[in-house]
């Protein structure tokens, strides 16, 4: 004999719920993808906002960081890890946070670190912050540089 059973929508329901739960579930406060920022809200936000490109010599980093104060800057690189902190600065200290009816620009002391897609030439590496993009050229460590090799025909 076929057991049937009934199509029960709310079951159905439960477990998409279920499953929506667990595809956040590593970005809640105290998830192990959490990072802390200054940006308010429920869930920090990855700051400053980073594009990386490379050619056969080196990586570029574009941080989109308007309003840094350019003597708070930091980088520096080990291995294949980037180190990105500095300090932006509240647009006027005279209004009290609490006075604040919405306030979307965060202020404060930041860090951002990211693994860069090869390891780089730490020495080599040069910054340049203007119209509030940093703007770093890594040159990639030699060993990890493409190598043409010879082939001979026998």
């Amino acid at each position: 004999m076929i057991g049937w059973t009934t199509w029960d929508p709310w079951r159905e329901l439960e477990a998409l719920r279920r499953e929506v739960e667990r595809a956040f579930e590593d970005y809640r406060i105290g998830g192990p993808r959490f990072r802390a920022g200054f940006l308010p809200g429920l869930m920090a936000r990855a700051y400053p906002l980073l594009n990386v490109s490379e050619d056969k010599d080196n990586v570029y980093v574009e941080a989109l960081a308007p309003g840094l104060n350019p003597d708070t800057i930091e980088v520096s690189v080990l291995h294949d890890t980037l180190r990105i902190a500095g300090e932006k600065t509240p647009i006027t200290a005279e209004i009290k946070p609490e006075a604040f009816h919405r306030n979307e620009r965060g202020a404060g002391r930041f860090v951002r670190t990211m693994t860069l897609p090869t390891e780089v030439d730490g020495d080599k590496v040069k910054a340049e912050y203007k119209n509030g993009l940093l703007l770093l050229t890594l040159p990639k460590h030699e060993k990890a540089k493409p190598k043409q090799i010879a082939v001979q025909v026998a």
